[in-house]
């Protein structure tokens, strides 16, 4: 075990590939991105049931090494700043046996 942070960021969809970029360009080493999630924040709530998915909510969980954080944040937040969002960092302890990835 290990540990790492992780990253969480809802934001629309329609962003969601500079959000991707960015993350991917300060460090995080990997990450799954949710499409058409229900929020609710200062905004009120967003969901959208069109299906013009462009407009729906995502929700991206990624992870990357402690000393990285800080440059996650600082990519992704002017991009949260510009288009909207929300973005948390929180530290986890990853749970990784080599042996099993090294036998596949």
């Amino acid at each position: 075990m290990h540990p790492v942070k992780r990253i969480e960021i809802i934001s629309d969809s329609v962003e969601m590939g500079k959000i991707v970029e960015a993350l991917k360009k300060a460090g995080a080493t990997s990450y799954t991105v949710i499409h058409n999630v229900e929020s609710k924040g200062i905004k009120g709530t967003v969901f959208d049931d069109s299906s013009v998915t462009m407009l729906d909510n995502a929700y991206v969980i990624a992870f990357c090494p402690p000393e990285k954080a800080k440059s996650v944040a600082e990519a992704v937040r002017p991009i949260l700043n510009k288009f909207g969002g929300s973005c948390w960092i929180s530290e986890v302890m990853e749970i990784r046996s080599v042996r099993c990835i090294a036998s596949m």
